[in-house]
């Protein structure tokens, strides 16, 4: 009998996979996932054109102290600079045009120089040997970037991108088949309820797990490229990077098998998505002030604890983001796994029995 449900289960999951995947009305999902990869290509982009990575200092360069920033003035010359701070890290020049005070067109030799500091770029631009304009980037550090991608990680992707990808996906299991008025070919069928239920779920979560790891290894290789390869080998073989990144992969599966079963569920109780979806959502954030209980019945509780980084909470932060960053009620990893596997397969069996009773009228839906 077990063989027997389990090839059913099979069957319904090679059924739906397709379905799931390449649905018209779920396309949409694909541009959400993609979403968080842009920004991290462009950042990658920014980061590497004004080189604010840690730069690749030349044997003898010179690094420039605070006090000696502070001390490049305009109108200073060419010659003053380098006799006292030394030839610039990179120099670049060309002749541009330039409008004068009468409006006549002239020539000007303009020379772009970069020094460094101990954290920022000094960025130079000197017309006929003299400099007209300053400015000072910050460098981006490895470190921050580390903390970049979790707040990313945690406030973006895995509170929006997942959770609205996980909406679009399980809630058409059954109500997408209930629109195209084709569920009843599976009630039908002579496989028990439960067996269709957890086929579908199966398939749902294959499609999500795979769309956002994917997304999420994408945007982790995306704001690497922005370093150079001996920093990204020290992070991953030295500062538990590996780890790290498994993490990462491994939080993302298991928002999709929550918020997964969380919206199967609603799927077989509301017509309409944005009644639940808003409903989650609201608890999903008030989960910090909610008592103790309570909090163990949001996906996000558990999800926090697995993150492999904790966003440091600055005094100068709103409120309410102090309160989305704190996690007063740490749990361990085990537990969090145990607990967000327990929660979701509760919400499974209860939808189990709705699904028994389930019956169709397509003239009403």
């Amino acid at each position: 009998m077990i063989g027997t449900w389990w090839a059913q289960t099979i069957a319904v999951v090679r059924l739906e996979i397709k379905k799931t995947f390449f649905a018209r009305r779920g396309l949409w999902i694909y541009l959400l996932a993609l979403a968080p990869v842009a920004l991290f290509t462009m950042q990658a982009v920014a980061v590497r054109t004004f080189r604010l990575a840690d730069p690749k200092i030349p044997a003898g360069g010179h690094i420039l102290s605070q006090q000696e920033v502070e001390e490049i003035k305009t109108g200073m010359t060419r010659e003053q600079l380098v006799s006292k701070f030394g030839p610039p890290a990179t120099s670049r020049k060309r002749t541009a045009q330039k409008f004068d005070e009468d409006g006549n067109e002239t020539s000007v030799e303009r020379e772009n120089m970069r020094y460094y500091a101990a954290a920022s770029n000094v960025n130079l631009i000197l017309e006929n040997g003299v400099v007209s304009t300053t400015f000072i980037n910050r460098r981006f550090t490895f470190e921050q970037n580390n903390y970049a991608f979790a707040g990313v990680f945690q406030f973006f992707f895995i509170r929006l991108a997942v959770f609205f990808g996980c909406l679009g996906i399980f809630m058409n299991l059954f109500r997408g088949e209930m629109l195209d008025k084709s569920l009843h070919y599976y009630l039908l069928a002579p496989i028990r309820r439960e067996i269709l239920l957890l086929g579908k779920y199966l398939a749902g979560l294959l499609a999500a797990s795979v769309i956002f790891t994917a997304s999420a290894g994408l945007q982790m290789i995306a704001t690497f490229s922005a370093f150079d390869s001996n920093t990204i080998s020290r992070y991953l073989y030295q500062e538990n990077g590996l780890s790290q990144i498994a993490a990462y992969l491994g939080v993302t599966v298991l928002a999709c098998v929550g918020y997964g079963s969380v919206f199967l569920a609603a799927g077989l109780l509301y017509r309409n998505p944005i009644i639940p979806a808003a409903i989650v959502l609201i608890w999903e954030a008030a989960n910090p002030l909610l008592p103790a209980l309570l909090k163990k019945f949001s996906v996000i509780y558990y999800l926090k604890a697995l993150c492999p980084l904790q966003i440091p909470a600055d005094p100068g932060m709103p409120a309410l983001l102090q309160m989305l960053v704190s996690n007063g009620d740490p749990i361990s990893s085990y537990l969090a796994v145990f607990g967000l596997l327990a929660l979701s397969i509760i919400v499974l069996g209860a939808s189990s029995l709705k699904v028994r009773t389930l019956e169709i009228n397509y003239t009403t839906e």
